[in-house]
């Protein structure tokens, strides 16, 4: 099968991540995108993130309605601070059957060479890139012209900080976060 993998922090995930996970899922057409809960991001502060397991388990309540979505801990199990190579490489060892391409945002394009051991992942893995809102990508795919922009991908003015922050606030963000995943937000009492 061919699989995206679309990391990230998820804290926590909203419509804006699954939307996207199902548009690229189509456009590129692939057979799943697995939403890879990062337990660790090197390049993010980790001083704000909810526990691991309770972002996984919002991911799964999230993702349970859309067969083509998966929600992984593989990298819960792989040493940490989490580097994209090392998780890509395990992956291809633990299912050499799937064939892995790497979902990322414009603004993580934009510090990929930041990124540990990004000409081996450059390589060795296809990267799908979706515009984020301010970001020039026409420049961007000058720097890398071997990834792979998703034409047409909505644009969703959402974060995971901003429904944090509207959480603290006691505001609503039904609009933006699956109702059962609001349900566990509430029994986990992480409005604060």
């Amino acid at each position: 099968m061919n699989i995206g993998i679309y990391s990230g922090s998820f804290n926590p995930i909203h419509k804006g991540h699954t939307q996207l996970a199902q548009y690229i899922c189509a456009y590129c057409r692939l057979d799943e995108v697995w939403l890879m809960v990062s337990p660790n991001n090197p390049l993010k502060d980790k001083s704000q993130l909810w526990d691991e397991n309770l972002r996984l388990r919002l991911a799964q309540v999230a993702t349970a309605d859309f067969p083509q979505l998966r929600a992984s801990d593989f990298e819960f199990s792989l040493p940490r601070p989490s580097y994209t190579v090392d998780t890509l490489r395990a992956l291809s060892n633990a299912y050499p059957e799937h064939r892995f391409s790497l979902v990322i945002g414009s603004d993580n394009m934009a510090i990929f060479d930041r990124w540990r051991s990004y000409e081996y992942i450059l390589e060795h893995y296809p990267v799908i890139v979706y515009p984020r809102e301010g970001d020039d990508i026409e420049q961007l795919c000058k720097r890398y012209p071997q990834m792979k922009t998703v034409k047409g991908a909505p644009l969703f003015p959402v974060s995971s900080t901003m429904i944090r922050e509207r959480l603290r606030l006691g505001e609503s963000v039904e609009e933006w976060v699956d109702k059962r995943v609001i349900e566990l937000i509430n029994k986990e009492n992480l409005q604060d």
